[in-house]
């Protein structure tokens, strides 16, 4: 028999169940490796700044004053350093695997890898929802700077019924807000999704500027208001708890840890692209660690500025449903002039988030389509522009709807919640490779062995998974759920791996296009 006749034998004698847990071999990941038509031409300066271009954004610019105004005041320091070491963690996991696997896909081809098919798919579908509602999130606060901006100016102030969402979530449960709609979060998801769509390359290189412009908008924003530091403002630095587990205290600090850790979200966009990468077994290493190290020593240095100039409680006004703490920041110094400057720089500061959010998203389809796990049309590359036109567009719709109608923090949580569940099976992938594959050639490897550094990591991930809202881990289950059920119906019967016969492990299968210009 063919070798493509043994592998349908050998799939066609599982049980369903085995099926489910069915791994993607290291030898065909690379052998898709070695046959990629993709473009290698990122360096790790490229990488690392597609790392700091997606991480500095909502997290630091919005996020930051709700987590510091509702839970822990000025302790919010402490909750970016715990969830920058659960983020360092996972940073290091995601080299290792990124070196022994250089596939787009980033952790859903890991676990595949590693856990098998299902669980593949779980983590996959977990990763859109990082993705889309991550960048939902951050058109919310670019709303909210852009208002901010024309505000300052040019002395428009622009209606709320318009640049608000409809709703708030308020005492576990969803209220009418009497805005109307969000218009500026739609409009700016709409102009990136056609950008992605129609100029993916010079996509790139507006990146590249808009990560410089960021950067020196928040060492600005920190040399600046250095000198109006108040230290009174960090008594009590641990605000004594109100008798809920969020509100302040300990407990409110590690649940500030959680609404945070979106700050840290982004470094994994950067294994999207490691099939572009010169050389990959050490442009990701750098790129991943690098942006992490660079936007953790930012973003705790913006904490104990701001709360150090503002008392944390004026950090998110009332009925606010986004925040602009850096915004409220400068207004306390009473530097209108840097208030222009910086809202300016921020606004083209979230935007480059959202162009790497929405870069990735298509990343991930493509990966699955190939895959089998997903119809073939989510691999489709448009025939002029070569850009996989159909899935961006279909995510940058998802994402302007959902960033006219839901407010900040309940998607900011939503998208904490998917990439810790993301973080903790890549930890866990680590260590089950150290094991059922010794023998694979690994450029970068996790110091202090498998059981420390991705057992915290792996720890640390469900520790701050615990402490998020019960609504939040609900919406979390309600998503898997009806992911499940498209694997079920769809995903399990035209799955590749378990179903050969039906391309015979894309030998002869038509070709689904050249995503060389993806980024």
């Amino acid at each position: 028999m063919s070798k493509s006749e043994v592998v349908s034998y050998e799939a066609g004698q599982k049980s369903w169940w085995q099926k489910l847990f069915t791994v993607k071999s290291m030898e065909q990941l690379q052998s898709e490796v070695a046959n990629s038509e993709m473009k290698r031409s990122l360096n790790y300066v490229d990488l690392t700044s597609v790392g700091i271009g997606a991480i500095i954004g909502t997290g630091i610019f919005v996020l930051t004053g709700i987590a510091a105004a509702d839970k822990a005041g000025p302790a919010i320091a402490i909750s970016f350093i715990v969830s920058g070491i659960a983020a360092g963690t996972a940073a290091l996991s995601y080299s290792e695997m990124a070196c022994m696997i250089p596939v787009a896909g980033s952790a859903y081809t890991y676990t595949y890898a590693t856990m098998g098919e299902f669980i593949g798919w779980i983590i996959g579908w977990d990763l859109i929802l990082e993705y889309l509602v991550g960048a939902a999130t951050v058109s919310v606060g670019w709303s909210a700077y852009f208002t901010a901006f024309i505000e300052s100016a040019f002395g428009y102030k622009m209606s709320s019924k318009w640049v608000n969402s409809p709703v708030s979530y308020v005492d576990d449960a969803f209220v009418t807000t009497g805005d109307y709609i969000n218009i500026p979060a739609i409009v700016i998801s709409l102009a990136i999704t056609g950008l992605l769509c129609f100029g993916i390359r010079e996509s790139a290189r507006v990146n590249t500027v808009m990560v410089g412009i960021k950067v020196v908008v928040v060492l600005l924003t920190i040399f600046a208001c250095i000198k109006n530091i108040n230290p009174d403002n960090y008594t009590p630095f641990f605000p004594p708890n109100e008798g809920k587990f969020e509100k302040y205290g300990v407990s409110g600090m590690f649940s500030a840890a959680t609404t945070v850790f979106f700050a840290y979200i982004g470094f994994d966009a950067i294994s999207t692209a490691a099939q572009e990468a010169k050389n990959p077994q050490r442009d990701l290493p750098i790129g991943i660690c690098g942006s992490l190290i660079i936007c953790t020593i930012l973003y705790i240095a913006v904490c104990f500025i701001m709360t150090g100039v503002v008392p944390y409680r004026e950090l998110h006004p009332p009925g606010q449903n986004a925040a602009k703490p850096i915004a409220i920041l400068i207004a306390a110094t009473g530097m209108n002039w840097l208030n222009i400057i910086v809202s300016l720089g921020i606004i083209f500061g979230l935007a480059s988030v959202m162009l790497i959010l929405l870069m990735g998203q298509p990343r991930i389809f493509y990966a699955m389509a190939k895959d089998g796990l997903f119809p073939e049309i989510a691999a489709r590359i448009h025939p002029k522009y070569k850009t996989p036109w159909f899935t961006t567009t279909l995510s940058g719709v998802l994402c302007a709807l959902l960033g006219g109608i839901l407010p900040v923090d309940v998607l900011g949580d939503m998208t904490s919640v998917g990439t810790l569940f993301a973080f903790f099976l890549v930890n866990i992938g680590v260590i089950i490779l150290r094991f059922k594959r010794p023998d694979i050639p690994r450029k970068f490897k996790v110091p202090l062995g498998p059981f420390v550094i991705p057992v915290l990591g792996a720890a640390l991930s469900i520790l701050l998974l615990c402490t998020a809202s019960t609504s939040t881990i609900a919406r979390l289950f309600v998503w898997m759920g009806i992911g499940i059920v498209i694997y079920i119906f769809y995903g399990r019967t035209h799955s590749k791996i378990n179903n050969p016969h039906l391309a015979r492990y894309q030998n002869e299968e038509k070709p689904m296009g050249n995503p060389e210009h993806a980024f």
